[in-house]
């Protein structure tokens, strides 16, 4: 359940990259990412593997990014947002 804090803030957040509104990732999403870092397998969008599970996320509205949360607080940086639509693809 969202706190009354994080209902305001998802109405104020913004992608920094497609300036669209962010929401919460879903945890399952979370936990299939956090499963492809343990594997080793997830890059953010310039490519680099993530080492570090991911507390949570906020995805942008068309839900191609997810910006994460580490140490409680949300990346908006737009080299460390990871794209949806590459996560989970094997490298040939």
């Amino acid at each position: 359940m969202s706190s009354p804090t994080d209902v305001e803030f998802s109405k104020i957040i913004r992608c920094p990259v497609t300036k669209s509104p962010l929401k919460p990732a879903d945890p399952d999403l979370i936990a299939s990412l956090n499963q492809q870092i343990l594997e080793k397998k997830l890059v953010n969008r310039i490519g680099q593997t993530i080492a570090t599970p991911l507390e949570g996320g906020y995805i942008n509205e068309s839900q191609t990014l997810l910006l994460p949360i580490r140490g409680g607080i949300v990346i908006l940086i737009e080299d460390q947002a990871i794209d949806l639509n590459e996560a989970g693809k094997e490298e040939a």
